[in-house]
This record gives structure tokens, C-alpha cells and sequence, in this order.
């Protein structure tokens, strides 16, 4: 695959998995109400339905080669500023099965690699 369509490939599979999951915010909102940080003001669904949006609005970015610059790095920062509700997820979850523990723990180390893809993605048009 050439150079080119390798970064555009990836910058789309980048906005598929933002899309995908902004759009979970607003389907299945729960699961994401229960690992909002409880130090965060107002209700967590509106914390759900913001994060949920600005998912949705990062994807788009991130798809769009002239906004795909900014897109992937402020994807990088968005990936960054969630990690306290995975780990609140870890923590909630420390007493579950192990398979679902497995999960919750699992979310922690990726939060690394979606960082340095976006941010890959970000340079890849710069």
C-alpha cells in the first residue's frame, strides 16, 4: 500500500472508531454515565452526551483531509483527558469477574497507543 493511501486508511479508521463510539454515547449512555468521574460538576449524562459529541465532531475532522491536522491532534488531547473515567472504570470495577475486570483494566494501557495513532494521524497532513 502506498504512503498516502496507508495515512488515509488510517485516518479513517481513526474517525470510524471515534464515530462508533460518540455515537454509543447517545445509544447505549449508561455504561458511560456510570465511569464519569464523580468530581465533575452536573449530571453524567450531560458529561455523556458532551463527550459523545465532541467524538462525533472529532471523527469528522479526523475524515476530512483539510481538518485532519487539527482533528487528530485534538483527538490525542481528547484521548488523554478521558483516561481518569478509565480509570475510575478500573477502580469500580476492581471487584468484578475476572473477564470483565480484564476489560476494564485492558482500557488503561490502550489509552497510549490511540494517543500516538492520533497523533500520527495529525502529522500525517502537516
Amino acid at each position: 500500500m502506498e504512503p498516502t493511501r496507508s495515512r488515509s486508511w488510517s485516518a479513517l479508521a481513526l474517525a470510524g472508531l471515534l464515530g462508533t463510539a460518540g455515537v454509543t454515547h447517545f445509544a447505549k449512555p449508561k455504561p458511560y454515565d456510570a465511569i464519569v468521574p464523580r468530581a465533575l460538576p452536573g449530571k453524567p449524562r450531560t458529561w455523556t452526551y458532551l463527550s459523545g459529541a465532541v467524538e462525533v465532531a472529532l471523527a469528522a475532522a479526523v475524515a476530512v483531509p483539510r481538518t485532519r491536522s487539527l482533528g487528530g491532534k485534538l483527538a490525542a488531547g481528547f484521548f488523554a483527558a478521558v483516561f481518569p473515567a478509565n480509570v475510575k472504570m478500573a477502580y469500580d470495577y476492581r471487584t468484578k469477574s475476572p473477564r470483565v475486570k480484564a476489560v476494564a483494566y485492558g482500557r488503561l494501557p490502550l489509552q497510549v497507543p490511540l494517543i500516538l495513532w492520533a497523533l500520527r494521524v495529525g502529522r500525517s497532513t502537516s
